[in-house]
């Protein structure tokens, strides 16, 4: 059976090999320019004419407006049963925590004691 998406007639010894230690031949590299154009340019940019100072500062009102709309959908929800399993966790005091393992623990040795009478041991 044979490779069906490659090409069938190709061999990995059709060409010449070279010497061991050789390196293998380099591509050619393309050169680099010597002068790269245009004036140097500050990052962040400043507006130098006050139309688009204005305009940025509307793009900053609305980004603002949007963020504060946000933040009001995501407080406004309401909360589903993981949260107010949450907020039922928090509520709990340190002696209610305490207590809530050891009547689990008491639930466990009583259903591993049931589970021993049941099995004759």
């Amino acid at each position: 059976m044979g490779n069906i998406c490659g090409k069938s007639d190709s061999d990995n010894f059709s060409q010449p090999g070279r010497v061991l230690g050789s390196a293998p031949p380099q591509p050619e590299r393309a050169s680099v320019p010597a002068k790269i154009g245009g004036p140097p340019r500050t990052l962040g940019g400043s507006a130098p004419n006050p139309q688009e100072s204005s305009n940025a500062d509307e793009v900053r009102r609305r980004a603002a407006e949007a963020a504060e709309a946000r933040a009001q959908a995501a407080t406004s929800k309401t909360p589903g049963k993981l949260g107010t399993q949450l907020a039922a966790q928090k509520k709990q005091t340190r002696n209610d925590t305490l207590k809530e393992i050891a009547n689990n623990e008491i639930r466990q040795r009583d259903a591993d004691e049931a589970a021993q009478a049941r099995t004759h041991n």
